[in-house]
């Protein structure tokens, strides 16, 4: 990310900041790896240690199934029937040790707030729109926009009144950033890369409430949701500048890189983790060599198991999905187009796809609810 500043901030960092009637703003440092990663220094009108209650809620980590059989999955996430604000609508499906995977449908605005204390989150906007209020200020966000929430973010999901929110989720317990390969020593992202600075969104508003009161925050860490009942306001910040904020990014923003012959998955890789990958497939013209095909080739998965997440369109490899889809291609046997794909590719212009893809290099884990949604008949539907 590149430096950014909000509001009200000293000249000098960690120098007396003094308010209208002489007290002090109170100055936060809020950093990754130990002060030696991304920071921004923030300032309180209150203390942000001001804590009335804490006490623990409830355990969040989903149950796992027991090992089956190594196949291939296919979830219909339409399915699910869990809806209400953005924390209670989480439908959890999969996950390993470095993240947790689902979809929410977001119908109600939080009236609590929310962080996750053990990494970032990336929300998925497939539909609906609405604002992401934050301790950074607010994001406006649409259909299409990846949303990226920094560790220790105290945010809130707002929906507009008049639509739900549908959305994919990521549940990090790592930063999340953009691809290592794209940026130059200086973290500047490369004239290569398929996006750059100019298409990402910080923070629109700072809005500060100065307000004292009992406002109850959902903190996320450890493997349970605790409640901290602040004594303010947790947007009580007047400016604050640095590297580290939410922002947003939109998948239409992607720029897709082709070639004359079928290009690999990496090329479409957006963001990344500790031990797992973000890429997004969006509309591209296909591969211009005369003798091209243009449907991806049979692969084994190198050391990673391969997640897709199907928005609209008309995927040119597959038969069967829908709009929120999510298949499941395990590291350790191959797989590839459906039956008839391949053919149907040759001689094609372009696609109209649109989908976004986590590769993991754990295996993922299947949350026992999912099977409530699963296609048991796809891993046979290659045989004809």
């Amino acid at each position: 990310m590149y430096y950014r500043q909000m509001g009200q901030i000293p000249h000098k960092r960690h120098t007396m900041f003094k308010k209208a009637d002489g007290s002090l703003f109170r100055e936060q440092v809020m950093g990754t790896r130990g002060f030696s990663g991304t920071q921004s220094i923030l300032y309180h009108h209150h203390m942000p240690t001001e804590i009335v209650k804490s006490e623990l809620v409830s355990g969040y980590l989903p149950e796992y199934e027991e090992q089956q059989s190594l196949k291939h999955r296919h979830f219909m996430t339409s399915k699910a029937n869990i809806e209400g604000d953005a924390l209670k609508a989480r439908n959890y499906l999969m996950g390993n040790q470095d993240l947790l995977i689902g979809t929410a449908k977001v119908t109600e605005r939080m009236s609590c707030f929310y962080r996750n204390g053990d990494g970032d989150e990336l929300l998925y906007i497939h539909y609906g729109s609405g604002k992401l209020e934050t301790m950074f200020g607010t994001i406006s966000y649409r259909e299409g926009d990846y949303l990226i929430i920094p560790i220790g973010t105290i945010y809130r999901v707002i929906p507009n009144k008049q639509e739900a929110t549908q959305l994919l989720f990521i549940e990090s317990c790592s930063q999340i950033t953009t691809p290592r390969r794209y940026r130059n020593e200086y973290g500047q992202l490369l004239e290569h890369s398929p996006f750059c600075e100019r298409d990402i969104r910080g923070p629109e508003d700072l809005v500060t409430f100065e307000q004292k009161g009992k406002f109850e925050i959902f903190t996320k860490s450890r493997g349970v949701i605790s409640s901290h009942i602040l004594g303010h306001h947790p947007f009580d910040v007047v400016g604050w500048d640095g590297y580290l904020y939410p922002w947003a990014f939109n998948i239409e923003d992607f720029e897709p890189i082709t070639g004359r012959v079928h290009q690999p998955p990496p090329v479409h890789q957006t963001f990344e983790g500790n031990h797992f990958v973000v890429c997004s497939f969006v509309p591209r013209l296909f591969d211009y060599h005369p003798e091209a095909i243009p449907a991806p080739y049979y692969h084994s998965n190198v050391n990673s198991d391969e997640l897709l997440y199907y928005v609209k369109g008309n995927f040119m490899s597959r038969k069967g999905v829908q709009e929120g889809s999510i298949t499941l291609h395990p590291g350790g046997i191959p797989h590839g187009p459906h039956p008839g794909k391949v053919e149907a590719s040759i001689g094609k212009r372009e696609t109209l796809e649109l989908a976004v893809m986590i590769d993991t290099f754990h295996p993922l884990k299947i949350v026992k609810t999912a099977q409530e949604m699963e296609d048991p008949a796809y891993m046979y539907s290659w045989y004809k």
